[in-house]
């Protein structure tokens, strides 16, 4: 079961950035779920990588896939809302879904993500 909340550094200074990652497969319309997240505020930016093989255990069986890395940059805040949207938008039963806390990074940018997905 995913958690509705992010995890919460210990340290209260810490920035409110998260990386989300998830995968899509390689043929799905990536760009236009990236969009979609950066139009609804959900996400400041979503990198999409180049189509790579994932292996997998998958129902008693190892499978193999091409798929797209899909990271998604965004204030730890909008996660559970990122996280409902991720399951009406992605096609997998059991999509990927793992939020990285971002430590530090360039103030500026870490702004920017903020301003992006205000409000």
């Amino acid at each position: 079961m995913i958690s509705d909340t992010a995890p919460r550094p210990a340290d209260s200074d810490a920035p409110s950035v998260v990386i989300v990652l998830t995968t899509l497969p390689a043929d799905a319309d990536t760009e236009t779920f990236g969009e979609t997240l950066v139009r609804e505020r959900l996400a400041s930016c979503v990198s999409i990588g180049a189509p790579m093989t994932s292996i997998y255990a998958w129902k008693g069986a190892i499978e193999r896939a091409r798929e797209r890395q899909v990271a998604i940059k965004t204030a730890r805040d909008k996660v559970p809302l990122l996280k409902a949207r991720l399951a009406a938008l992605h096609p997998y039963d059991v999509p990927e879904l793992l939020v990285l806390p971002v430590i530090d990074g360039g103030e500026a940018y870490l702004a920017w993500v903020r301003e992006c997905t205000a409000g």
